[in-house]
């Protein structure tokens, strides 16, 4: 079953009594359809925050037609706002080194039509995967990150931007993005970190748990800033373990929640559901 064209709205604003009316008395003028909302007030930084998803079908104009008959409203509220249309498919632009079981679960997902996106390409910084990826029918482009670091994140920063890409993805890419790269694409990178953060960020956090004797290990999905590893949490898991696993233990354990809350908090992104207040994410499910 198809599902029907969509168009979602998001908003972040000030908070203040009307917005909810407002906002839906213009669909409703309109003769739009919602058919999912949700609506979430941070109280102590006094902002309110909105997700609709409207029948595109419902609206007698188009998207660009919406954007300019919203934007007085807009404006009357103060808002951040965003409409996207389903009919226009997310491009993912993913980044990887040398382990595959991330990559290899968001191509399934991509493949199976479970996640709807585009793929134009894949970048990494070695040649491994290439015929993997190139399996898949999806061009394979290599940067060696191991002379300028520099250059090569600029190359990086190009391909994304010639791809016309929505969100980059950090598919267990096992290299730190310069803080430039990170300023030029707020909101746009996200990142599949192996621990349950903000516990054992950086390099080895496996073996930094173990060494600390921890009961619970995770994996985070954040959004990257020029902090290592200290962006807006997106989604999260943990498993239990105990004093008889050892370090691979650990590992092997951990990719299965990598996989699953790649997934889950890139699903979220694509689908509009997640709002960035401060250093926190709000996420309709």
């Amino acid at each position: 079953m198809t599902t029907p064209r969509r168009y979602t709205l998001t908003i972040s604003c000030p908070d203040r009594a009307g917005i909810i009316a407002a906002v839906s008395g213009f669909i409703a003028q309109h003769g739009g359809f919602i058919v999912e909302a949700s609506y979430h007030t941070e109280h102590e930084a006094q902002l309110f925050f909105m997700r609709q998803e409207i029948l595109a079908d419902s609206l007698p104009f188009d998207a660009d037609e919406f954007r300019r008959r919203f934007a007085p409203l807009a404006q009357e509220f103060a808002m951040t706002w965003q409409l996207s249309d389903s009919a226009q498919k997310k491009r993912l632009v993913v980044l990887v080194s040398t382990q595959d079981h991330c990559l290899n679960d968001l191509l399934y997902r991509w493949r199976s039509g479970e996640l709807q996106v585009d793929i134009p390409c894949v970048i990494s910084n070695h040649e491994d995967l290439r015929s993997f990826v190139e399996w898949h029918d999806i061009p394979f482009i290599h940067v060696d990150t191991q002379g300028h670091k520099a250059d090569a994140f600029e190359q990086v920063a190009t391909l994304f931007e010639h791809h016309r890409g929505d969100c980059m993805v950090l598919a267990r890419f096992m290299q730190v993005l310069p803080p430039a790269l990170c300023q030029r694409f707020p909101g746009r990178i996200i990142n599949i970190h192996h621990s349950f953060l903000p516990s054992f960020a950086g390099a080895k956090p496996y073996h930094q748990a173990y060494l600390r004797g921890v009961k619970l290990i995770g994996a985070t999905c954040h959004y990257v800033t020029e902090e290592l590893d200290d962006g807006p949490i997106i989604e999260q898991d943990t498993v239990r373990i105990d004093h008889g696993d050892s370090v691979d233990d650990l590992v092997r354990y951990g990719r299965d929640i990598e996989k699953s809350v790649l997934a889950r908090g890139l699903r979220c992104h694509v689908e509009d559901r997640v709002l960035v207040c401060g250093n926190k994410t709000i996420v309709f499910r």
